[in-house]
């Protein structure tokens, strides 16, 4: 469960970057769009999207697949608030920026852990990008595979750790053009949400997909949204 998680987490917390800004040029180069990435973070205060998400588990030659809706919240000098409420298949995957509660109703049991060691050795380099400190132009080699877009005209990009991780041997972004074109103009924060879709491969050969949609930025969620109380006849199991 820890390895599953860690995979989504990949996905989406290097979609908050610091900010780097670069230079606007008429046409985007890898830097500009890397600079508009990671300029997004600067005003990006919370998240709320819908996400659909796709899971091939090598190991066991089957695919997952589940959907709902996240939601992030910056937490200052601590790891980043986060909540999974995943419509199918129905579970909860909620932290406070200090532990982690997995909740799976239909089993009547919730996993607790805590963030930090959720992000031990080789890991790390998720954690620096929840606590705000990471940045993909330092953390990463960067580079634009095939043609650099997809069909709708959105940039690709391909990163690999420069620091070797358990979870993470490489991570594909789809970045918006429009962003990117904002960034370019020079609109602060780079113009919005960035990542329009992730995909992260493990040494396992485990491949973790992420799409968002419906994607509204600085609404002000609570830090009680972030928040666990356990039901009643629920089993608590502490890892």
């Amino acid at each position: 469960m820890k390895r599953y998680i860690l995979l989504i987490l990949c996905c989406l917390a290097l979609s908050f970057q610091p900010v780097n800004p670069g230079r606007a040029q008429a046409e985007a180069d890898l830097k500009d769009i890397v600079a508009a990435v990671e300029r997004s973070y600067e005003s990006l205060t919370d998240l709320q999207a819908s996400f659909s998400q796709k899971t091939y588990i090598a190991s066991m030659k089957r695919e997952q697949t589940g959907n709902g809706t996240l939601y992030i919240r910056k937490n200052p000098g601590a790891p980043a608030m986060f909540r999974f409420d995943y419509t199918r298949p129905k579970q909860l995957i909620v932290s406070d920026g200090s532990s982690v509660w997995f909740y799976l109703p239909e089993n009547r049991q919730v996993m607790v852990t805590d963030v930090r060691s959720m992000f031990e050795g080789g890991n790390g380099v998720t954690l620096n990008f929840l606590t705000g400190i990471g940045r993909i132009s330092r953390d990463f080699s960067i580079t634009r595979p095939n043609d650099g877009r997809d069909a709708e005209g959105n940039y690709l990009l391909e990163l690999v750790p420069k620091s070797s991780s358990k979870n993470l041997q490489k991570l594909r972004l789809t970045v918006s053009a429009k962003v990117v074109d904002e960034y370019l103009k020079g609109a602060k924060g780079g113009g919005g949400f960035p990542i329009v879709s992730s995909v992260v491969d493990d040494h396992f050969g485990t491949r973790t997909t992420i799409d968002f949609g419906n994607v509204r930025i600085n609404r002000g969620l609570k830090a009680s949204l972030f928040s666990f109380k356990v039901p009643k006849g629920v089993e608590v199991i502490r890892q």
